[in-house]
């Protein structure tokens, strides 16, 4: 089969690699779509390590059809589904707590197992056991269906900061995830939206989205209109949603007395951000952390997707064949596109 071998940081080329073979209990999967993630952006660059092996195949966010499965199981060929990639092990500290996105022995499908930059890829036994797998809806588009994973993460990052009705939010960046971030907020109850984003494209996809203000920081002052559009107060929610540092600092001073601010992007290795902590004690501001997904955000993100609750139709821009991987990246690096698809 052909697949993206990614050898070293900057090296992936579409190659001819063996089939997956399907052991015990696992599924073989045709990929029929993949969606393109800024993690896996950071992978290819080097710039994010944890979990990466060369050569693999990294690619976390998709859906395919069964093309192989275990008799007398679960699951059966031909049919559609979507799996959530990060599988538990189900006995460390943390997920005994209930928090397995952060289990101490997380594996995950596009990292420590081969992703879906691929015509085929292998379900281990042990994903397929957690419940890891999800049949979709026949009317439910496969590129749809492959945007749950990054929309699970966006769930998990406002139970974080616990987006309540009536509340203001502010959304830093309005790629792929900020824009989930939005629409979140909006059926969370959100009373406004503001979102910061030098991207006059995106600028417009945000407003498209929900939000109320979409703001150029490079040519407004976005503390002032917050302030404006806030009774002076400052808002109730920040979302750090694209991995620039210095933002971490500027969402201090954008939220409220005992206001919440969730960093939420990623960052590359060895990023550090110089932060005021005299705000976050004298103003009580509650700074969190957020990664990854569980495997019930995931259910809560296939539900509300498939039930159109909330509409990702128009988040995928750009599409690709397969062959086309290499631009497929080189256009998701860009920031043209909201979100390239990689289909077959």
């Amino acid at each position: 089969m052909k697949a993206g071998l990614l050898r070293a940081p900057n090296t992936l080329v579409l190659e001819d690699v063996p089939d997956p073979e399907r052991g015990p209990g696992d599924l073989i999967l045709k990929v029929r779509a993949a969606t393109v993630c800024g993690t896996d952006i950071r992978i290819y660059r080097g710039r994010k390590t944890a979990g990466v092996r060369y050569p693999s195949v990294i690619g976390h966010e998709f859906s395919g059809e069964i093309a192989e499965a275990p008799e007398g199981g679960p699951f059966r060929a031909g049919q559609r589904v979507c799996v959530d990639p990060a599988i538990p092990c189900g006995h460390c500290p943390y997920c005994k707590l209930g928090h397995e996105h952060i289990c101490e022995n997380l594996t995950a499908i596009g990292y420590e197992v081969d992703g879906a930059f691929a015509e085929y890829i292998r379900i281990p036994a042990r994903a397929v056991e957690s419940g890891n797998v999800h049949v979709i809806p026949d009317d439910l588009p496969f590129e749809q269906a492959a945007l749950a994973e990054p929309f699970a993460c966006v769930i998990n990052g406002q139970e974080r900061v616990g987006v309540s009705a009536g509340e203001s939010v502010v959304v830093l960046g309005a790629g792929p995830i900020g824009l989930l971030h939005v629409k979140l907020a909006r059926l969370s109850g959100a009373r406004s939206v503001i979102v910061s984003e030098p991207s006059p494209g995106r600028r417009r996809a945000a407003l498209d989205a929900g939000a109320d203000i979409a703001v150029d920081p490079a040519a407004e002052d976005l503390a002032e209109i917050v302030r404006g559009a806030t009774r002076g107060v400052g808002a109730d929610v920040v979302i750090v949603a694209i991995g620039v540092p210095a933002l971490a600092d500027a969402a201090l001073g954008l939220v409220r007395r005992r206001g919440r601010v969730n960093l939420f992007a990623g960052f590359s290795v060895g990023d550090s951000a110089k932060i005021d902590i005299n705000a976050i004690h004298y103003r009580e501001i509650l700074v969190t952390g957020s990664f990854g997904l569980g495997r019930v955000h995931f259910e809560r993100a296939l539900d509300l997707i498939a039930s159109r609750r909330i509409d990702v139709e128009p988040f995928v821009t750009h599409r690709f064949g397969l062959a086309g991987l290499g631009e497929a990246l080189a256009t998701a690096e860009g920031g043209s596109a909201i979100k390239v698809a990689i289909l077959s």
